[in-house]
């Protein structure tokens, strides 16, 4: 009797250790997470296309940028991210500008790479590519440059002083010059018919005080 009582207890205390034993499995194996939850969107939709390597939210880092804008931006960046590895490389870009109709020099393209290249690893991230319109849409962006035939090629309007409204920002700032200048102009034109008009005038009174004494003679 007091045998079996011992093998019951044996057997029990085994059945424990073995479930204590799969229950650590358990808790050491990470929790799946379903397709579509926010961590994954965190990675994967609101950050760089294929996952990138850090967390990274565009609609809170670019906020001067609209949700339709980033999706236009981020569309045309996965279209022309051939290896689909979340990012654009030498070789993608150079597809990229020829396709645009702005074809590049191997230079023009390294140094399109370094202007935005925040890692230095010379190639495009997403959020290195929101970057270029960033640039533009700030006005920094040289108007000969790469970059800037990239930001306006790419038919995205970015914000009213973005790509295409970098042109007409800079137009209106050009004729803002031109017409300063013609009104200075103007002005010193009018002075100078002023400053004639008083010679003339005060000519004109030595004569008249010359003839006066001539006459009083």
């Amino acid at each position: 009797m007091a045998e079996e009582l011992a093998e019951r207890l044996g057997r029990r205390l085994g059945m424990r250790e073995g479930d204590a034993e799969q229950q650590q499995q358990q808790d050491a194996e990470p929790t799946p997470v379903p397709p579509g939850s926010p961590a994954i969107r965190a990675v994967g939709s609101e950050g760089s296309p294929g996952g990138g390597r850090r967390l990274f939210s565009p609609a809170a880092e670019f906020r001067e940028f609209s949700r339709r804008q980033l999706r236009d931006m981020e569309r045309l960046f996965r279209q022309y991210d051939a290896g689909k590895d979340g990012f654009i490389d030498l070789m993608e870009l150079k597809l990229m500008m020829e396709k645009l109709g702005a074809p590049q020099t191997h230079l023009g393209l390294k140094n399109m790479i370094k202007e935005v290249d925040e890692d230095l690893d010379s190639k495009l991230s997403f959020r290195e590519f929101l970057l270029i319109f960033r640039k533009a849409a700030a006005g920094e962006l040289q108007e000969d440059s790469g970059l800037h035939a990239l930001a306006r090629l790419s038919e995205i309007d970015v914000s009213t002083e973005g790509v295409k409204g970098a042109k007409s920002f800079f137009e209106a700032k050009a004729q803002a010059v031109t017409e300063g200048s013609r009104f200075e102009e103007e002005i010193r034109a009018e002075q100078e018919e002023k400053r004639r008009q008083a010679e003339e005038m005060k000519q004109r009174k030595a004569a008249f005080k010359e003839l006066q004494s001539a006459f009083a003679q």
